[in-house]
């Protein structure tokens, strides 16, 4: 049998004497039954692969420069942290520098993350050009300590100010449109929605808060986007609905119509349908999300004149270690439920003013 060797690949008989090929640097495996060893297609098939390899490694971050710098930033514990949601978004602007990633570290000034920033502005908008410049802020930052730059040249990059005629992101709902919409909705959406509603979650974290988190008449939780420990107190309007929710045996508080646990784009696509039906009615009025009922509860309650330090403790805006003894967030409940009292008395004052919903017919 004739002894068959290729640079870069490892060829060999396993335990049951077939043989295997793999390439040595990437671990991809070469089909033999599909291109037997030593045939044409054997050989070309080794190229490809080799080739394939050859220019992932010149893609690669080169120490030295901008794209070294991201690739450690990528390695830190500090990204591994982060919410999903942030590390996509912090991948994307990745992406978007790829053209320059092998600028040199000793040509970053704060004058080329400016112009950076201006060119992010133009392609993508001010607000992912804004999140590109805290993505580079964060790069730089933690590349100081490891000797790899020698500041944030990103820290004295103004900001992209919001256009003063683009529409509130996630506007606060009114209280004719909250009332329609819990009016209207399918149980099983209705008691999610009321949960955001008069707690104040983030819908991702209300989706999926478990069982297991509520004690007695508090939810105890952790906002996944930060990390930070959330404690809030149910009332009697919340609890109302909780109790005339469907009955299911899923783990999480909230469930789709055939009982299971909730997705977010699950829950995003149910709530989208049902919202674009109610705005073809004229029900509602267009622009409503639902993070806005987060912002509906903080601007409710700065209404009714709580002060900022008690709204951002009831939606989890503090900075609290994650070591905090379970104590301390008991003394966070209890400032909280004086904050839902406020809540609820508000929302009631507010309701008492509101018209029924009637469908009107167009002629």
């Amino acid at each position: 049998m004739t002894l068959i060797r290729v640079k870069g690949f490892k060829i060999f008989n396993d335990r049951h004497g077939k043989p295997r090929c793999y390439h040595r640097v990437t671990g991809h495996r070469i089909d033999l039954q599909t291109t037997p060893l030593g045939s044409a297609g054997f050989f070309v098939e080794c190229a490809r692969i080799a080739a394939i390899a050859e220019a992932r490694k010149a893609q690669a971050p080169k120490p030295g420069t901008l794209g070294g710098l991201v690739n450690a930033y990528f390695q830190t514990e500090h990204f591994g942290n982060l919410a999903d949601a942030t590390k996509r978004d912090y991948r994307k602007c990745a992406d978007f520098l790829n053209p320059i990633l092998d600028t040199p570290v000793s040509a970053i000034t704060t004058p080329l993350v400016s112009g950076i920033h201006d060119k992010a502005a133009g392609k993508i908008g001010w607000r992912r050009a804004n999140m590109l410049r805290t993505f580079l802020s964060q790069v730089f930052r933690y590349a100081i300590p490891k000797g790899l730059i020698d500041r944030d040249y990103a820290a004295g990059v103004i900001p992209k100010p919001r256009p003063k005629d683009r529409p509130y992101a996630n506007r606060p709902w009114t209280v004719e449109e909250c009332t329609v919409v819990l009016d209207r909705s399918a149980p099983h959406v209705r008691v999610a929605l009321a949960l955001i509603m008069n707690t104040g979650l983030d819908p991702s974290d209300a989706l999926k808060l478990t069982r297991h988190q509520i004690d007695g008449n508090t939810i105890w939780g952790v906002r996944g986007k930060t990390g930070h420990e959330v404690a809030i107190p149910i009332g009697p309007t919340l609890e109302k609905a909780l109790d005339a929710a469907p009955a299911h045996d899923a783990v999480t508080i909230l469930a789709t119509s055939a009982g299971k646990p909730w997705t977010y784009n699950g829950f995003s696509t149910v709530w989208h349908r049902f919202k674009k039906k109610l705005e073809a009615e004229e029900a509602v009025q267009p622009g409503l999300t639902l993070k806005g009922l987060r912002h509906t509860v903080a601007t409710t309650l700065r209404e009714a004149g709580l002060e900022e330090r008690q709204i951002a403790d009831l939606l989890g805006q503090k900075t609290p270690s994650m070591a905090r003894h379970y104590s301390r967030s008991a003394n966070l409940a209890e400032r909280n439920r004086i904050t839902m009292e406020t809540l609820e008395k508000e929302n009631e004052r507010r309701s008492k003013v509101v018209k029924p919903f009637k469908k009107t017919v167009k002629p």
